[in-house]
């Protein structure tokens, strides 16, 4: 249904509901009026090709329009509020949904569903961070993909020696981290039965001494940008906060981005994902595990300086042991994680330094 040449007036615009269900091939479009669905398509992956096919078909009208997060990132984000439209990026568990159109998904319900809510006022766009924010975390994510890749190839040339009957002296057992120079070098001069073996072993050092090189390169660039006008300030405020390194502290700080975009810390606490499942129906209440939902990037890095922080900081080693007299040792971690994460934000927000043996 066309609506050009619709007779409208400045003081009432119509107004278009715009889903988006984003793919790598293609995007289906839904787009709705205050009261009907208009049109549902499929149309290239392109802002341009959105933009012609709007102009053409409902020109003049006020544009609203949004996608569910995803692979995509906010580059379409971008282009779309440069274009002029209303856009707003939404995580997907966001979005209302009937069983029945859960056990029957199609790219066309996805985009209808998008659109109507939109329309109803009751989707809410997740926080955009700026293009140097995102490059930002995505060198600290790089890292800790080099980290993983790093741990596989151990795994892998441990495995190959346990197959071919290779045992590892003991010295180098016994030494705390026995990747050390000296394992390797013991590893470089390893003969195996016959040459294929041992050219395999070969290849396999040599993947790991790139990695650890190139593991090298992205730590001394993350120094450099930790020492940036950005961030300089940052890092040496959350750095304060026993067990929190200058890794750990770049991580948490392009993680967050804005601090000051939440509130309470109840918000923070959401937004890292140590707020848990709570199951309630009439006088019963249930409350379960943590919340799968969350920033999971953030949430394993403030989980894993809490164990260095109740190490270090005498009122957290004091609270951690009143904790693990009632509960498991990782149940309590998580209520030392809440707390480091409160005086991160009280450190960022108040630009105070953390003072040591302080309860909060």
């Amino acid at each position: 249904m066309d609506i050009k040449g619709t007779t409208k007036t400045k003081e009432s615009p119509i107004e278009l509901y715009i889903g988006i269900d984003v793919h790598l091939k293609s995007w289906h479009v839904t787009i709705c009026s205050q009261s009907i669905v208009l049109q549902s398509f499929s149309q290239p992956p392109t802002v341009d090709a959105l933009i012609t096919y709007l102009e053409k078909r409902y020109p003049d009208c006020v544009y609203h329009s949004v996608y569910e997060a995803g692979f995509c990132g906010f580059w379409i984000h971008r282009e779309l509020v440069a274009k002029g439209i209303n856009n707003i990026v939404v995580n997907a568990c966001d979005v209302p949904s009937t069983d029945k159109e859960k056990r029957q998904k199609r790219d066309k319900i996805d985009s209808q569903k998008l659109s109507k809510s939109l329309r109803g006022g009751i989707l809410k766009g997740i926080y955009i961070p700026t293009i140097e924010e995102q490059e930002d975390r995505s060198l600290i994510r790089t890292r800790k993909q080099l980290v993983r890749d790093i741990s596989r190839y151990k795994n892998r040339i441990k495995s190959h020696l346990y197959y071919k009957g290779v045992t590892i002296p003991d010295e180098f057992l016994r030494s705390s981290g026995y990747w050390k120079k000296s394992f390797k070098n013991w590893l470089n001069e390893l003969k195996l039965a016959n040459e294929a073996g041992s050219f395999a072993l070969e290849q396999q050092l040599q993947a790991l001494d790139k990695l650890e090189d190139q593991l090298s390169e992205i730590n001394r660039c993350i120094r450099a940008v930790a020492k940036s006008s950005r961030y300089r300030t940052k890092v040496e405020l959350i750095t304060s906060v026993p067990g929190i390194g200058l890794i750990a502290g770049m991580t948490i700080l392009t993680e967050l981005g804005n601090i000051h975009r939440f509130k309470r810390v109840d918000q923070l606490n959401s937004f890292a994902g140590f707020i848990p499942n709570v199951y309630a129906s009439g006088d019963k209440e249930y409350v379960g595990e943590l919340t799968k939902r969350g920033n999971n990037h953030l949430r394993s890095t403030i989980i894993e300086c809490s164990w260095w922080a109740v190490r270090n900081d005498p009122a957290l080693t004091m609270t951690y042991e009143k904790l693990c007299f009632r509960m498991r040792p990782n149940k309590a971690i998580i209520r030392i994680a809440r707390k480091l994460l409160s005086r991160l934000r009280y450190v960022l927000v108040n630009e105070e330094p953390y003072k040591l043996g302080i309860s909060t």
